[in-house]
């Protein structure tokens, strides 16, 4: 037997190797994890060579296909809810006779393809609920004594034989006493004592391979139908090969008990047993014959049996035939003879080219005719339908697909005058167009036309159509008006959308799989009147965020239309990042389902976020901060003359003792006081008092220059600044630009070199907040008030001089 377990069990068996060592013992058994929610394990293919231990709670347990030589005592035990166990295909040879005791639920047992040259009834003795059980392909050569079966009295099915089998005796089979499915492997069958099969009833469904017996032992092969033999049971026939009417005669007793239902599969029969065959079934009341694999060595010299009667049979199946001399065998008219009278017929897969036109005019009751994938063509199905004469006028199911067959409109013409047609298959064809208009019987409900080459639809489609099946074509729409059409099936095609539910207004099941769909909406299913069942999976859907919402609703059950494909089917293709994943786990934010609400919220949020920035820096003077602090820079970077850091450097470059900052409106004061006390000091108010050299915008800053530039010079070429406060300063422009750049250069140089006047009383709180600097040296530094009274002024001018001195006294 070939063995299906195509995969290498290298890394399993190393597995395994390991699992012993970590153990620490040499029969330590390795475990099998593969059972699903339902508690079915499947431990197949697994290269186990002994029981692998599961869950106990294990139901079904299948090891088949495995290395497994023996069932010990304690393999199986623990496992008392199991009920099916499968270990058909391994090498057991040896199971203990307690080795099955535990499993008290069993149901379903399968020993078959393994080494078992005896049997023991003691494996069978508590399995009380057993129903089927298969023994088939083992090396024992009879059942064994005491009887097997004998306790199982829930058996239904059973299998048993093979190769070796030698002997049934009567009495093998007690204790079984109704089947509904029997197989009985005795190809080798030497010895059978009559009656051995007898005592089983009622018999359902039997399979019997009785090839030797049919061969060297006629008689035998007789003994074994008659005991098995009833109107009731259906009996299949399996590896016969009929050479002449005595192998033919083998079949005499169930002849004789009337048996109704025959099967044969891989049959190889002779003329001389067809003849034999045919003859000794006349009158017998047999109602369907099969074949499944039948081979004829003759060449259809069958008309010395053209008057048996087989009136009462109903059905004909032949499948796979093999006409060995295919050029020297009758034609199909010289046995038209064994078709008269079915209801039934089918001759499928069998390279039939021709069907007379003689043979269907007698197949005057026939309803059912199945000739698909044959060789059927055009011109012999014209010759097969006898154009212009009236055949088959009973038939209602017609299938004739797979052959090669091109015009369609040859068929409907063909089939219409069959005016009890309802089921027509001409599936799996090369049709490549469809006419633009067509005839068909008006009885025609069910047309399949899947697996062709059709790229449209026409109005060349029947009206009457309840069925339609254009699977697997090159079809990109639909657009064919079908009033009481139900059932639509378009998977494998290349339609884009779905069709429109305006021409299918009955429609109540829709497939459109494995096409190149992208996306559906709510209002394409709102189309379709009466749609029910949708199939639409395995296409290329773009998760669009309007796509995905609906899909989801749909695939948990909302809706009047039923997704009965199920979720897996449905996997998104685009975007990229999502491609590949179910649609039913699809979670889209925001940002892409809400691309324009998302951006106009984000650049409202942004623009009321930057107006209160704005608020709040403007509120912290960090516009000024950053503009005063780009004019510091430019008027640093144009400005002739740097300031040194070294004290040599800085001395040569200082051309005044203070540069003196005041509003314009007290330039009076400044004018009239402050300069002739100190650039022309009189001895009468200070005694030796020096001069000063003062700078003042009016006469020292150049004209032509940027103002902003003549300021900064000012201030650099200044070792003292002079701040005339007054409220005339503090609004001032200029004086604020003064300011500004006396703010950074304090910052530069510190607070010693800033000198403040008041003029009149001011505190640091009427000083802008900005001035950080100078508010912090208004409130440590004593600054210098102008006094009102004449005999304090002395004091004034005294206290401004030493400070003007302050950086020659240090330097």
């Amino acid at each position: 037997m070939k063995h299906p377990c195509h995969r290498s069990f290298t890394l399993l068996l190393f597995a395994l190797l390991r699992l012993g060592r970590s153990s620490g013992t040499a029969d330590s058994r390795p475990s099998c994890r593969r059972c699903d929610p339902q508690l079915s394990c499947n431990c197949s293919c697994g290269g186990f060579t002994r029981v692998p231990t599961v869950t106990d709670h294990a139901r079904t347990l299948d090891l088949s296909f495995n290395n497994i030589t023996a069932l010990t005592d304690d393999d199986l035990k623990g496992h008392e809810q199991l009920k099916v166990l499968d270990l058909h295909a391994n090498r057991i040879a040896i199971i203990h006779p307690s080795a099955l005791d535990s499993l008290w639920s069993l149901e379903e047992l399968d020993l078959s393809d393994n080494r078992l040259s005896t049997l023991n009834h003691s494996w069978f003795s508590h399995l009380g609920a057993l129903q089927k059980l298969h023994l088939l392909n083992n090396p024992y050569s009879r059942l064994g004594s005491p009887p097997l079966f004998r306790g199982l009295v829930g058996l239904r099915s059973l299998a048993f034989g093979g190769p070796a089998l030698q002997e049934l005796r009567r009495g093998d089979l007690h204790g079984v006493t109704q089947l509904d499915e029997l197989t009985v492997h005795a190809n080798n069958l030497a010895r059978y004592q009559s009656g051995a099969l007898a005592d089983i009833w009622p018999l359902g469904h039997v399979t019997l391979s009785l090839h030797g017996p049919f061969l060297t032992n006629p008689t035998l092969a007789s003994a074994v139908l008659s005991d098995v033999s009833y109107p009731e049971t259906p009996i299949t026939l399996e590896d016969i090969h009929l050479t002449g009417n005595e192998s033919a005669q083998a079949l005499r007793e169930a002849a004789r008990k009337r048996i109704r239902q025959l099967s044969f599969r891989n049959l190889s029969m002779s003329d001389e047993a067809a003849v034999g065959f045919l003859l000794l079934f006349d009158g017998v009341p047999l109602t369907s014959l099969s074949f499944d694999g039948v081979t004829l060595t003759g060449d259809g010299s069958w008309v010395p049996a053209n008057k048996t009667n087989l009136g009462s049979m109903d059905e004909i199946f032949v499948r796979n035939l093999v006409v060995v001399d295919i050029l020297s065998f009758f034609m199909t008219a010289e046995l038209y003879f064994l078709f008269q009278f079915q209801r039934k017929m089918s001759i499928i897969n069998s390279k039939l080219f021709l069907v007379s036109c003689k043979t269907t005019q007698v197949m005057v009751n026939t309803e059912y005719l199945d000739v698909s994938d044959n060789l059927l063509t055009d011109m012999t199905l014209e010759y097969m339908m006898c154009e212009g004469s009236s055949t088959l006028k009973e038939l209602r199911v017609l299938n004739i697909s797979g052959n090669p067959l091109k015009s369609l409109s040859t068929v409907s013409r063909l089939v219409a005058k069959l005016t009890k047609m309802t089921h027509l298959d001409i599936s799996r064809t090369s049709y490549s167009s469809m006419p633009s208009s067509c005839s068909w019987p008006s009885a025609l409900r069910y047309l399949n036309i899947s697996m062709s080459k059709l790229t449209t639809t026409t109005p060349c489609l029947p009206t009457s159509l309840e069925v339609l099946d254009l699977s697997y074509n090159d079809l990109r729409d639909f657009t064919v008006l079908l009033p009481v059409l139900r059932e639509l099936y378009l998977s494998g095609n290349k339609f884009l959308r779905l069709p429109s539910g305006n021409l299918l207004v009955n429609l109540r099941t829709l497939t459109i799989q494995s096409n190149t769909l992208n996306v559906f909406s709510h209002s394409d299913l709102q189309s379709f009147r009466r749609l029910q069942n949708l199939q639409a999976g395995q296409n290329k859907f773009i998760c669009s965020c309007t796509f995905v919402p609906f899909l989801q609703f749909l695939l948990r059950g909302g809706g009047d239309v039923q997704l009965t494909d199920g979720e897996a089917s449905y996997v998104c293709d685009s975007p990229l990042h999502l491609q590949g994943k179910p649609v039913s786990g699809v979670h889209l934010s925001v940002v892409e389902c809400h691309q324009v609400l998302f951006v106009s919220v984000s650049c409202g949020l942004a623009l009321v976020v930057g107006v209160v920035l704005c608020v709040l820096l403007w509120r912290l003077h960090v516009f000024w901060y950053m503009s005063m602090t780009w004019a510091w820079l430019k008027a640093k970077r144009s400005s002739k003359n740097r300031r040194r850091r070294d004290t040599e450097g800085w001395e040569a470059l200082l051309s005044f003792d203070a540069f003196v900052s005041y509003s314009e409106r007290d330039a009076g004061w400044v004018e009239n006081f402050l300069v002739p006390e100190l650039e022309e000091p009189s001895d009468s108010n200070s005694g030796n008092a020096s001069s000063f050299t003062l700078c003042l915008h009016k006469r020292d800053f150049l004209p032509g220059h940027w103002i902003m530039d003549n300021i900064m010079n000012a201030i650099e070429r200044s070792r003292r600044t002079v701040f005339v406060l007054s409220e005339n300063f503090v609004h001032s422009d200029w004086c604020r630009y003064e300011l500004d750049f006396s703010h950074f250069w304090l910052f530069d140089v510190g607070g010693d070199a800033a000198i403040l006047i008041l003029l009149e009383p001011l505190s640091k709180d009427d000083v802008p907040k900005r001035f950080c600097k100078l508010r912090k040296i208004m409130s440590s530094t004593t600054y210098l008030e102008w006094p009102q009274e004449e005999e304090r002024r002395p004091e004034f001018w005294r206290s401004l001089r030493n400070a003007l001195r302050g950086d020659q006294e240090d330097n």
